[in-house]
């Protein structure tokens, strides 16, 4: 699970350890079922299962087709493999593969992004061999490798949509010296993925709620820097964690919708239903946050992400999140879902019904 970074302290950690059960599912569901059938945006859910086990994914995959047009595979770059070529043979890519063909089995169609960055701290790169020296996006391996992945996805599936980056305006603030070799990795990736295949809409995605924070308002030339290179406009939005556990405003999105006339997308982003005593939550905060959505950007979506289809099993994740710290983070977004643990509809799921209803029309 990928996550925004609130104020005061990190992300939570995308649960690990699911590869040998996407490998049953896949032998389980071989075959896709492609169920769309409706024009609007896609609405979906990272497919993130409320425990480590095969049961509790295709239970959370079963559940997101019921209620979802898509789901969003957010992956890092497997650098030595795919730094020698777009071809490369990789574990982590059949993985990738698998876990593909169980969410079409659904009725769902993957939306990609490849990630560079560690969803922890988006200040810092994921996984970049120690002896490559420190990660850089002027380096020329990092550049080769995340250039293939990309390109590897865009032959492979020819998606729809390909996001090259996760909240990169984070890293940006942080790394502005590296700022320049990012976007221009990310121009040379963009036509790299459009001659392997041109329909697809590429973008990265951009963390609206430290946007709108900035001191003076948002620096809009963190996302114009990518321009004319961005088919779309896409966010991820946590507005409870850094509202102290209120929804949005009426106008939290409106400065989004009046700067740019390309279509928008939310990537990630969500409230819990239940919180801490630092980050209350509620399930009529978690409504309030659909419609705010729906209200201030509905009509311009190509796609709306929402982080948890059903809540995490805090216990089951304890042993792949690992420290303490991580947990502490975690427990922020384990209620984030419409459903609960066992799947058990919350209100915000008849929102979000209704909503996808009024968006989503009969082609």
């Amino acid at each position: 699970m990928q996550a925004a970074r609130p104020p005061q302290g990190n992300a939570p950690a995308r649960g690990q350890g699911l590869r040998r059960i996407v490998l049953l599912l896949a032998a389980l569901l071989a075959h896709p079922i492609l169920a769309q059938t409706a024009s609007g945006p896609w609405m979906g859910f990272f497919p993130s299962p409320a425990r480590i086990e095969w049961s509790s994914l295709l239970a959370t995959l079963r559940g997101i087709g019921r209620h979802a047009d898509a789901v969003l595979l957010q992956r890092n770059v497997p650098w030595e493999a795919f730094e020698q070529g777009p071809e490369a043979a990789s574990r982590r890519f059949a993985d990738l593969d698998n876990l593909v063909r169980l969410s079409r089995a659904q009725g769902l169609e993957p939306i990609f992004v490849v990630d560079a960055l560690n969803g922890l701290d988006r200040r810092a790169f994921q996984g970049v061999p120690a002896a490559w020296g420190k990660p850089s996006f002027a380096d020329p391996r990092i550049r080769r490798a995340f250039r293939n992945f990309a390109v590897r996805i865009a032959r492979s599936y020819r998606p729809r949509y390909l996001g090259l980056g996760s909240e990169v305006n984070t890293y940006m603030t942080a790394h502005p010296e590296d700022a320049p070799h990012l976007v221009s990795l990310y121009l040379e990736t963009y036509a790299a993925v459009k001659r392997a295949s041109p329909a697809t809409r590429v973008f990265a995605t951009f963390q609206w709620d430290e946007l709108r924070a900035a001191p003076g308002g948002p620096d809009w030339s963190l996302i114009e820097a990518f321009e004319p290179r961005l088919d779309l406009w896409v966010i991820s939005s946590y507005p409870c964690l850094w509202l102290g556990g209120r929804p949005p405003g009426a106008g939290y999105y409106a400065p989004l919708a009046r700067r740019t006339t390309r279509p928008l997308a939310v990537g990630e982003g969500g409230c819990a239903s239940r919180g801490t005593p630092r980050h209350p939550g509620s399930d009529r905060n978690q409504t309030a946050y659909l419609d705010a959505i729906a209200d201030q950007l509905g009509p311009r979506l190509e796609f709306w992400i929402y982080l948890l289809y059903n809540d995490l099993d805090l216990d089951a994740y304890r042993e792949a999140v690992g420290s303490d710290r991580d947990l502490q983070t975690l427990e922020l977004f384990v209620r984030m879902g419409l459903a609960d643990e066992k799947g058990r509809p919350k209100p915000a799921l008849e929102t979000w019904d209704r909503i996808r209803r009024q968006l989503r029309s009969p082609p």
